[in-house]
């Protein structure tokens, strides 16, 4: 039979595995607010898009969209400490470099939509 010193170091090891993963369901949680305010954005442009002076609907998605990026960053920073922290034992953590790669490819890809909503112009009404 396992000693009281074994059962709580496996107790405090399935402990730190937990709150990894309840780290990664929030870092996706966030992940998906701030898809929320790039979509919010996106959706004001496309319904206002023939509000007169033409800048103003870009000028409000554009924070929106600026929201969700810092959003984006804002959770992986937070989910790097986190997982920095702990230790994973019967668990694959989400490694730091994979955090960063995802929000970074969405911080672009905000940008990028940031950059179209400012550089093209589309008719309004087809």
């Amino acid at each position: 039979m396992p000693d009281k010193t074994e059962l709580a170091e496996d107790r405090t090891e399935l402990a730190e595995d937990r709150t990894l993963l309840a780290n990664e369901r929030t870092f996706a949680g966030w992940m998906r607010t701030g898809l929320s305010s790039v979509g919010i954005g996106l959706g004001f442009h496309a319904l206002f898009n023939r509000m007169e002076p033409g800048w103003v609907p870009r000028a409000i998605a554009t924070i929106f969209m600026l929201v969700g990026a810092f959003v984006f960053l804002a959770a992986q920073r937070r989910a790097s400490k986190v997982t920095g922290r702990l230790d994973a034992h019967k668990v694959t953590a989400f490694s730091p470099v994979n955090l960063k790669l995802i929000t970074w490819a969405m911080i672009l890809t905000t940008v990028m939509l940031i950059a179209s909503l400012w550089l093209l112009r589309i008719k309004p009404g087809g």
